[in-house]
């Protein structure tokens, strides 16, 4: 799963590598732990072709919920289901989006009885921005207010993430972007894979991630103690 990560490029900054043709007149400054319920920023493409960023909640809403307390729940959705699934599978077929980011972090299972889970940072070692293949809805309230909400498609871990977690987030690369954004769902499907191995890098952080208030760059430092 995902359910934190960090996104350090400013708005204008995602605009030039996305190719982003039109964009909301919003400030999302340097985050580095970012959690469920806010709003982030994501990268759509609208019915006349161009690229758009807007900010939407994290957390699927899906157009028929009766309650908005549904969208809490669904912040990630599993690749190998996305299809079928009623939650997700009208938005894969024709809302399809990209979710920047810095890195993500996933907790690998304690190493010692009575330790607890250990936060790590993972990153492209490149260290460029990249995109997670994500899914976002559009609610309308029963006094007609339009809620955007979105979530982040998962899959199974590559060789490295599996020493961490199970699942990882689907990461797209750049090649792959225009397709996820407008292919048909059965061609976005072949895309959900887990990334290589040899463009990623891993490290271990502070505990601190695990409390939504810390927010700070200090979060994605490497406990050097703790590195092979």
């Amino acid at each position: 799963m995902c359910g934190r990560y960090a996104l350090e490029a400013p708005c204008s900054q995602l605009a030039r590598r996305f190719g982003v043709e039109e964009t909301e007149s919003v400030d999302f400054p340097p985050r580095y732990n970012i959690a469920p319920g806010t709003n982030i920023p994501v990268i759509g493409q609208s019915p006349s072709g161009q690229r758009v960023l807007h900010l939407l909640r994290w957390g699927l809403l899906p157009h028929w919920a009766k309650d908005p307390v549904h969208g809490a729940r669904l912040i990630n959705a599993r690749g190998e289901s996305v299809a079928e699934k009623p939650s997700f599978r009208d938005a894969f077929r024709r809302r399809r989006c990209l979710i920047p980011a810095s890195g993500f972090y996933e907790w690998q299972a304690a190493r010692a009885p009575g330790s607890g889970k250990q936060a790590c940072y993972i990153s492209l070692k490149s260290g460029e921005t990249m995109a997670f293949g994500g899914l976002w809805e559009a609610w309308t309230s029963p006094g007609g207010e339009i809620a955007r909400s979105c979530c982040i498609v998962t899959t199974a871990a590559n060789e490295l993430i599996h020493a961490i977690h199970e699942r990882m987030p689907l990461i797209l690369a750049p090649e792959h972007w225009p397709a996820w954004l407008t292919a048909t769902a059965e061609q976005a499907g072949r895309l959900i894979q887990p990334y290589p191995d040899g463009e990623l890098q891993a490290w271990p952080v502070s505990a601190r991630v695990g409390k939504v208030s810390e927010d700070d760059p200090a979060l994605i430092v490497a406990r050097r103690s703790e590195v092979a």
